[in-house]
């Protein structure tokens, strides 16, 4: 089993991936300009969101696995892990990441909300797939940030700050809403087109010459990206 890497603070997740700090307790990077690593469990001890623009493989979420593909985003609020089992390879990081530590929310209304945001849950082990254009509200949220942090730190700065992360944690609420809405209208025309894959099936004289259709027939036909293809190959013959 893997050795767990502790992360604690915005230092040390700077340190990880080997790129500069220009603030104590929020940082933005660009996985590109970070240094290659070897696949870990990681226990983050500070908030962290990641855009992943590489595949690596099966993402382990506390003990579940995380549901993701490349592309998409991850939450992680302190005291979870996360990572990919070590391959032996050294794996140059892609995409963004935003690490900031629960002390910078300190006194703002942010750190009264922020568990409000339920991707934020062990249970939500659900990544966030992002369309180009969220993808791009997404970028620019953190460039902005990343912009700020440019500049020395001054009384504005951290008003200035939270309120951006508050602005993107805002539009993840809005892309998550959106994707599960898109899904209910995916399930329910999937289901729909099921139920008339029944209702043929019950027309024809299939009943009497093989029974009511078993699970694997089912299965075998119901996949979205081979329902029509797989409908005119078993269905059709069943009708002559």
């Amino acid at each position: 089993m893997n050795d767990i890497k502790i992360i604690d603070s915005v230092q040390q997740c700077n340190d990880y991936f080997g790129i500069k700090t220009l603030h104590p307790l929020i940082s933005i990077i660009e996985g590109p300009k970070g240094k290659p690593l070897r696949y870990c469990m990681k226990l983050f001890n500070i908030y962290t969101i990641i855009i992943k623009d590489t595949d690596c493989g099966s993402l382990k979420y506390g003990r579940n696995i995380y549901d993701y593909q490349q592309g998409a985003m991850l939450f992680l609020s302190p005291g979870q892990v996360m990572g990919s089992e070590d391959d032996g390879k050294l794996h140059q990081p892609e995409g963004w990441i935003m690490a900031f530590h629960p002390e910078l929310l300190r006194g703002t209304p942010l750190a009264k909300m922020i568990n409000q945001y339920s991707y934020f849950s062990y249970a939500a082990n659900e990544a966030l797939h992002l369309s180009e254009q969220e993808r791009k509200t997404v970028i620019e949220c953190m460039q902005k940030i990343s912009v700020e942090l440019q500049h020395p730190i001054d009384k504005h700065s951290k008003s200035i700050i939270v309120d951006n992360i508050k602005l993107l944690l805002d539009y993840c609420e809005r892309f998550y809403d959106r994707q599960f809405i898109t899904r209910e209208n995916i399930n329910h025309d999937i289901l729909t087109r099921f139920e008339d894959l029944l209702n043929e099936y019950f027309s024809s004289h299939a009943p009497a010459e093989y029974g009511i259709p078993s699970v694997q027939y089912c299965a075998g036909i119901f996949p979205e990206y081979r329902i029509k293809r797989t409908i005119k190959k078993l269905i059709k013959p069943l009708l002559v």
